[in-house]
């Protein structure tokens, strides 16, 4: 099955997509990965999910990306003695380790580590940034705070510290086990929440030991001011902006987005822009013309991939939503002013051999007018440099390993294939003519490009750029 698109689309699984029916329209309408929610899905439920998604993919005959969505630490407000209070704005309202119910004047915050860390200045958001206290004084297990933004709170409200960097880690224990059942049932990524720091990503990926890729979900501002190294560290990054939201001002967060859209395509690691793309589609069978423009604004920045969340996995709409993100990133995808934009973001090559390949392959597809990218491989390595320069052509990636192709089904302009790895250089450049006219990428007469590396079947050793002409006997073959 062809995408006539390159960006690719997440979709989230839930409640009004939970039948195999349902997950199959999805794919049909445009998902390319779909996302399994930790936060919502029990790990008992998990791997019947994913068989559903792998039936789908043997049927279609295309691989799909599974990516599972870890929980990270949930920090939340103890109970009130009648279950909610009225905070006024210049109130002081003192957060503390007593357990006993709260009432106006204080509440219990079941995290010590959070009062360990607190200092005066800091701010504290609650219910989603809907209050926001200021920190006055602490005392180690106790902090007086001054009301800065009131009104009604309630038992278990959710916590926001955008100052304050917890010494607590990344992964919780529901999200270890968790992540060894992802592994156990086949996923191809792993998103990590509440990423402060490299090492809560390398945590992850030491579990993982190359089993799936991770990806680091920048929501929390903590994360910015280390963002090379987490990049470095990560093998994708997502724009969480649901919670940037929350714990940044509003205004800032657009530029943050196109910050780190750029600096995982300087990377060649995919990037995925989340939360709210379509987000009255939840209620209503179209976006709002804002919302079309959001999406559109994150494909001419170039990125990866586009998720939907509530709109796929809880909305009225499942279907609708995915074929509307699709239609909007292939109408942004013609128009002129897209590559132009792309090209004036093209950032100069590494001095590697995969680089060196990458960008010649590129070169040769403006000065041919070529139509697709035929690249071997192995790891998925040398597909990732050549998607990172954002060539006008498809690229398709060959490769022996189901995986690959799998986790391949989040980057950017990626077509992937699984079949046997090529004998020698003839039969690399024969069989990917072949596959090139089979998935209706070229036609008799066309010339395609062909990446590889030699010894075929060795990771990284992408040294190989071949022009192949399709002939009659290409086409009799696919």
């Amino acid at each position: 099955m062809k995408r006539s698109r390159r960006t690719k689309i997440v979709a989230t699984l839930g409640p009004a997509s939970d039948t195999p029916e349902m997950i199959a329209r999805l794919f049909r309408a445009g998902a390319d990965v779909f996302r399994l929610n930790m936060s919502h899905l029990s790990r008992e439920q998990l791997p019947e999910k994913v068989e559903v998604i792998r039936t789908i993919e043997r049927e279609a005959k295309r691989p799909i990306g599974i990516l599972v969505d870890l929980q990270g630490p949930k920090l939340r407000l103890g109970i009130f003695a009648e279950g909610a209070v009225m905070l006024e704005k210049g109130a002081t309202f003192v957060l503390d380790g007593d357990t006993t119910p709260g009432d106006v004047t204080r509440c219990h915050l079941p995290h010590p580590e959070i009062l360990e860390a607190l200092e005066p200045g800091h701010a504290i958001l609650l219910d989603d940034g809907k209050l926001r206290l200021s920190v006055v004084e602490t005392t180690g297990d106790r902090a007086v705070t001054r009301v800065e933004v009131g009104g009604r709170i309630s038992n278990k409200k959710g916590v926001s510290l955008p100052h304050t960097v917890l010494p607590v880690p990344a992964m919780t224990e529901k999200d270890r086990s968790d992540l060894e059942a992802g592994l156990n049932a086949g996923a191809d990524w792993i998103a990590v929440s509440f990423v402060q720091r490299p090492e809560d990503v390398a945590e992850v990926k030491k579990v993982c030991a190359g089993r799936a890729l991770v990806m680091a979900k920048i929501e929390k501002p903590q994360a910015l001011a280390r963002l090379d190294e987490i990049v470095e560290v990560s093998d994708g990054l997502m724009v969480a902006r649901g919670d940037l939201g929350v714990e940044m001002p509003l205004e800032q967060v657009p530029g943050v987005q196109k910050r780190l859209t750029r600096s995982a395509r300087r990377s060649g690691k995919p990037v995925v822009v989340a939360t709210q793309m379509l987000e009255s589609m939840i209620t209503a069978p179209v976006p709002t013309r804002a919302e079309v423009s959001d999406v559109a604004t994150a494909v001419y920045e170039g990125a990866d991939a586009v998720m939907l969340s509530a709109e796929s996995a809880a909305g009225a709409y499942p279907v609708d939503a995915v074929s509307t993100m699709s239609r909007i990133a292939e109408q942004v995808e013609r128009d002129a002013l897209y590559w132009s934009i792309i090209r004036a973001q093209k950032d100069t090559p590494d001095q590697t051999a995969a680089d060196a390949i990458a960008a010649a392959a590129h070169q040769m597809v403006d000065a041919l007018d070529l139509d697709a990218v035929m690249a071997w491989t192995h790891s998925g390595s040398t597909v990732l440099r050549l998607t990172r320069e954002r060539p006008n052509a498809s690229v398709i990636a060959l490769t022996p390993k189901r995986e690959t192709a799998r986790r391949l089904a989040m980057a950017w302009g990626v077509h992937p294939i699984v079949t046997k790895d090529a004998s020698d250089v003839d039969d690399m450049a024969f069989r990917a003519a072949k596959f090139a006219v089979r998935e209706q990428f070229a036609a008799v007469g066309d010339r395609i490009i062909v990446v590889a590396g030699l010894p075929f079947g060795t990771p990284g050793a992408t040294n190989l750029v071949r022009l192949t002409f399709i002939t009659r006997e290409h086409a009799e073959k696919a």
